[in-house]
């Protein structure tokens, strides 16, 4: 699977390629006249592979950034959430963080130490990893239950669901989109995966995902993922694995950067006299096929059940990555599931 918008350039081209078994559409980066836009163009575009709507329950994203504080990171979620201070915090899926100081506005205003003020932007998750924290205002906030009635009014009937914790969720859910709808239910944080190992029932219209993006970030030890993938599989045979697949291909993203970097530090020597900025700038620059360790997860993930995977958003967001990656896997799947 993969994660398309109908106005992407190439979304016509994968739309309906045997390639695929499914497109996913994420709210989380778009508003809701955005959205509405976007569900217009679908029925011009004629037939495509069954399409997919995320919906974002209990997952944290920043609503609000002040742009015009310097001094420390100062963001709204959208939702309420109660947290002991101080604590680390952590921001694109664990490459930034900073230390959040206190609780603002009912617990939905953060105030930080420091931070990455300027690197922030509103849409994007946050994790604690080093603390439990609860989300204190209704499951579903109100702009996201606007964007489930538009997508359930333009005919969906198969949904992603984020942060799935219990049975509670799926219950919730199911009351806006209709009990018999496909729901992915994405596990994303500890109490989803003690929701799985304890009481997640297998039915028809339900399944796992080990929704690797932010689950990776929220285990209490990064090696607890390789668990947390077995556990996902073994309760649900039918589960699919998403995100952090192919990140060599994603990391192809940064080269022109790179190379601009490399051409300053070779143009003076002097801010690199033994070269050892240069040489690292290189080790970080990707051929242009995937990388051993790629095709290497692909066959580990398979060899423990896996027979659904999803591209992460970053590489979809471009045709010659995502024609890349596309092409990897019908090479995998040929040569190695067969």
């Amino acid at each position: 699977m993969v994660t398309l918008w109908p106005s992407f350039s190439h979304f016509s081209k994968f739309a309906n390629s045997s390639s695929l078994s499914g497109i996913r559409l994420n709210s989380a980066m778009i508003t809701n006249p955005e959205l509405a836009v976007e569900l217009d163009r679908l029925p011009k575009l004629g037939k495509t592979q069954p399409l997919w709507f995320d919906a974002k329950g209990r997952q944290l994203r920043v609503t609000w950034v002040d742009e015009d504080n310097h001094d420390h990171l100062d963001i709204r979620l959208n939702h309420r959430i109660d947290v002991s201070t101080p604590t680390l915090v952590a921001f694109k899926a664990g490459q930034d963080c900073a230390q959040l100081v206190r609780l603002e506005e009912g617990g939905q205003r953060l105030i930080f130490s420091g931070g990455p003020a300027c690197l922030v932007k509103p849409g994007e998750s946050i994790h604690f990893p080093k603390a439990t924290y609860d989300v204190i205002s209704p499951t579903f906030t109100e702009v996201e239950m606007q964007k489930i009635d538009q997508v359930r009014k333009a005919g969906f009937r198969k949904y992603f669901l984020s942060y799935v914790e219990s049975e509670r969720d799926i219950d919730e859910f199911q009351e806006l989109v209709g009990r018999h709808s496909e729901i992915m239910l994405k596990i994303e944080n500890q109490r989803g995966l003690d929701f799985v190992a304890n009481k997640f029932k297998k039915r028809d219209n339900l399944t796992l995902v080990a929704a690797r993006g932010d689950l990776y970030v929220e285990v209490h030890r990064p090696h607890q993922i390789l668990a947390a993938q077995k556990l996902i599989i073994e309760k649900d045979p039918e589960a699919l694995v998403g995100s952090r697949l192919m990140l060599s291909v994603v990391n192809q993203l940064k080269n022109d950067k790179l190379i601009k970097a490399i051409k300053v530090v070779r143009a003076d020597r002097s801010i690199d006299p033994d070269q050892t900025i240069e040489r690292a700038l290189l080790t970080a620059i990707n051929r242009d096929f995937p990388s051993c360790s790629d095709f290497c997860e692909l066959a580990y993930l398979y060899d423990i059940g896996y027979r659904r995977m999803m591209l992460c958003d970053e590489l979809c967001i471009y045709e010659d990555l995502l024609d890349m990656a596309v092409g990897a896997f019908n090479a995998f799947r040929s040569n190695y599931c067969n």
